[in-house]
């Protein structure tokens, strides 16, 4: 995964100790690393989860909205959430999400390359819990060509280093 430093440089953060919110600032961008979606994955998700005809047979999505086979949102924020958890912004106490906006602009297809680009856009320290703040992340999961597939404004948990 690659953090830029302030100067817009690449930083390897694999290697660095976790994050707290007095660490964070906005404007500090992430990338994950990357995973492929194939069609079996596509089917097997829709089967357990969104049974429709697009997401599990080929014949039914050429002729839907779609044109083709295409993941289901669903799968798509399971994949986003499985490469932020694995290599995104590597927060001390885990990933604990407090709310999120989710938009899927285009579908994700087989064969696609997935990765995020993650940016915090707000810091909020709580009022009433000093211990931690609420970060907010814009979250792009976007493809091989790098068209974005999904938009997730996540609020996230964060907690302040301890004394």
């Amino acid at each position: 995964m690659t953090q830029q430093n302030n100067e817009g440089t690449p930083m390897d953060t694999r290697t660095q100790d976790k994050l707290y919110f007095d660490d964070l600032k906005p404007g500090m961008r992430f990338t994950t690393d990357r995973l492929t979606v194939s069609a079996e994955e596509i089917k097997a998700f829709a089967d357990q989860f969104d049974p429709q005809p697009f997401h599990l047979d080929e014949a039914a999505a050429e002729q839907s909205l779609f044109g083709g086979l295409a993941a289901s949102g669903w799968h798509t924020a399971s994949l986003t959430m499985r490469l932020m958890v694995t290599s995104g912004i590597p927060l001390a106490n885990g990933s604990i999400g407090a709310g999120v906006e989710l938009n899927w602009p285009n579908p994700t297809r087989p064969g696609d390359e997935l990765h995020v680009v993650m940016e915090i856009q707000e810091m909020i320290p709580s009022r009433s819990k000093p211990d931690r703040g609420i970060v907010v992340v814009r979250n792009e999961t976007r493809n091989q060509h790098d068209q974005v597939l999904q938009v997730m404004t996540a609020k996230m948990v964060a907690f302040r280093r301890p004394a």
